[in-house]
């Protein structure tokens, strides 16, 4: 008899974007009519950039040319991107990386989730609330996050980033935390964090013996030459640190699905015994066994994102989303809601009028402007009171989206 894995059926049955898909869409039935905008779902809109589709095009090419047809690639990724990624993301901030540090992905989600797979099922794990979902969601179909009472699992140490604490969580006390997650520039809230602050996490993991899995998808957004792009612009980070990289909000790859994960040789994990083990090495294992790499078509188009071309054209589309990011704060602050994020990061962190519930305010907008935004408890128990809008959308729809609202609340 074939038995499931019961830690699965621990799963809260309702993820954040399928509830905000299926409330949508039960407002599309009853006014078909309605020109419904979305400043909720993380997705970009803008097309990739001519030096992307280029490489894609001649990497397509090659394929239909049995010279040049490449079959399975290497399962850490192809050598020139992984030194792509060390000449232009590490080395310009000081950062040297061995070439075998680099692992291509299909994207940051898929290895963020992956990633807790190597450590004991029992590792007590701390995260900042709110949180991706992805973060909390991988864990628990392991059993590592206990029992699910009154949003919260037992075993989980939430860390709150709340306007009250400025959106920086308080180092953990009493238990110490086996494995942390941060995400900076942060999704949801779109803050982001010093390197003085960055410093004392990095201090607490070296002194407690703690890996820190760090999510940098966002890290293209900085504007700010203060804010660090990488943990490993902190000392000792390589010790304790593993950083997941994305081209999706980067360069426009939620399609085309590439990214990287830096996993330092001198980082590693403890046996009951006290041996201590490389975690690059037991990564390596992990994608051999359970990953067939990333197509060489996206490989190749993520390698002419650092070309000259590439670099000034993703540029050019940052900053164009950064523009609706400035848009949607001036106006939103203008009628008097009270904004975060949006600065160095491309989402906008509201909290709700009047002490409305993050669902009851998605509502209400969806009814009021037919505009969707994202209810930030979606993200953790500290997300109530709060929504999250994207300012992935095109200049035109997001300036559309303001004047609704604008009427909407007079």
């Amino acid at each position: 008899m074939a038995l499931v894995n019961i830690h699965f059926l621990n799963l809260q049955n309702n993820y954040l974007f399928a509830d905000i898909a299926k409330k949508v869409n039960a407002f599309k039935v009853t006014h078909p009519k309605a020109d419904i905008i979305s400043l909720g779902i993380g997705d970009v809109t803008q097309p990739l950039c001519p030096a992307v589709v280029e490489a894609m095009h001649k990497a397509v090419d090659e394929m239909s040319d049995s010279s040049t047809f490449r079959g399975y690639g290497p399962e850490q990724g192809y050598d020139f991107l992984r030194e792509a990624i060390l000449k232009n993301d590490f080395l310009p901030r000081g950062i040297h990386l061995d070439k075998d540090e680099v692992f291509i992905n299909d994207g940051a989600k898929s290895d963020t989730g992956n990633f807790q797979e190597l450590l004991h099922w029992d590792n007590f794990i701390g995260v900042t609330d709110p949180i991706y979902p992805v973060y909390i969601d991988s864990n628990v179909m392991i059993g590592r996050c206990g029992s699910f009472h009154d949003g919260k699992w037992t075993n989980v140490r939430y860390m709150p980033t709340t306007a009250e604490n400025g959106f920086l969580p308080e180092l953990p006390k009493g238990r110490p935390v086996d494995v942390i997650y941060l995400c900076y520039p942060n999704n949801p809230t779109g803050t982001v964090i010093t390197k003085q602050e960055l410093r004392k996490w990095v201090n607490y993991a070296l002194k407690n013996d703690a890996l820190i899995l760090y999510d940098a998808a966002y890290e293209a957004y900085i504007r700010d030459p203060k804010i660090p792009h990488s943990i490993y612009e902190i000392r000792g980070a390589r010790k304790c640190a593993v950083e997941f990289h994305s081209y999706s909000k980067t360069a426009g790859f939620t399609g085309v699905r590439c990214g990287y994960t830096i996993v330092p040789k001198e980082v590693s994990v403890s046996t009951f015994e006290g041996e201590r083990i490389p975690l690059n090495q037991l990564w390596l294992r992990r994608q051999c066994t359970k990953f067939n790499g990333t197509s060489y078509i996206s490989q190749r188009a993520a390698e002419a994102i650092y070309s000259a071309e590439g670099k000034k054209q993703i540029r050019a589309t940052v900053d164009y989303y950064m523009e609706n990011a400035s848009m949607m704060l001036s106006t939103l602050r203008g009628l008097g809601y009270e904004c975060y994020g949006g600065e160095n990061a491309p989402y906008i962190w509201m909290r709700t009028p009047d002490g409305m519930t993050s669902w009851s305010f998605f509502e209400a907008l969806l009814y009021g402007a037919n505009v969707v935004c994202t209810p930030g408890v979606g993200f953790g128990p500290s997300g109530e009171g709060y929504v999250r809008f994207t300012a992935f959308g095109s200049h035109e729809r997001t300036a559309e989206a303001l004047e609704r609202i604008k009427a909407w609340q007079e």
